[in-house]
């Protein structure tokens, strides 16, 4: 009987449906990294388009986009001359700077090093 109780409890076991939500918008390839470069501040496009290797400016504006509809970004015009545009994190969005911290160092703990890109 104890065995059929165990089984039970196992098929009710359900995924957080905050975890869900916050994977289903971080858990997409790029935005965990343009979230960890805004946590230390304010970035022109062109300066997260070099901070994030490998992303295209279409994929870094879509994830942007993303971002700011998510309440976890701003999108700020400077006027110019030249016009320029910069990004930085909502009150929300910056409350996620210690958990990517920890997942920062989680993953320095536990998974294997890739190669890191040269650069500043």
């Amino acid at each position: 009987m104890a065995v059929e109780q165990s089984h039970d409890t196992a098929a009710c076991k359900r995924v957080d449906e905050g975890i869900t939500r916050v994977f289903q918008l971080l858990g997409k390839r790029w935005t965990g990294p343009i979230v960890s470069v805004l946590v230390n501040g304010p970035a022109y496009f062109v300066d997260l388009r070099r901070a994030v290797p490998g992303i295209s400016e279409r994929m870094l504006s879509d994830r942007l986009t993303e971002l700011g509809a998510a309440h976890l970004v701003v999108r700020e015009v400077d006027e110019g001359p030249p016009l320029r545009v910069s990004y930085r994190l909502t009150e929300a969005g910056a409350a996620l700077a210690p958990a990517l911290r920890l997942l920062g160092e989680w993953a320095k703990e536990h998974l294997p090093e890739s190669e890191r890109p040269t650069g500043c």
